[in-house]
């Protein structure tokens, strides 16, 4: 069984970039593809990212396409999400999950382990 904790949240301004890790412990990493997602309150979590076990292919949402990217490093057991140009619209809690489907896993049912999650605020 795997535990993740992400890191790197905080309060930004409008149009500012954040780095967001997850690291993992307590399993074997490269059994699993990693994704993100973010919640806000009274909404339903929403898919961000995702990257497969070796970090060979990422997938990124249409919603954040050309502003966010996924990487892994299974060396340090980390995965991190780049977020580029931030729009206060981005404010949410940050969540990753690992997952050991072999395919790209967009749904929260399809994530087995999960972190606390780190909220990020952008100001405008």
């Amino acid at each position: 069984q795997v535990q993740l904790a992400e890191s790197g949240g905080g309060t930004v301004q409008a149009g500012d970039s954040l780095r967001l890790s997850c690291v993992a412990s307590g399993g074997t990493f490269t059994q699993y593809a990693v994704g993100w997602f973010r919640q806000t309150p009274g909404k339903e979590r929403e898919f961000l990212a995702h990257v497969w076990r070796s970090g060979s292919s990422t997938y990124v949402a249409e919603s954040v396409y050309g502003r966010f990217s996924i990487s892994r490093d299974n060396a340090r057991n980390t995965v991190w999400l780049l977020m580029n140009n931030l729009e206060p619209e981005d404010t949410a809690v940050y969540y990753c999950a690992a997952t050991d489907r072999t395919w790209t896993a967009t749904m929260v049912k399809e994530y087995d382990y999960w972190g606390q999650g780190t909220q990020v605020t952008v100001s405008s």
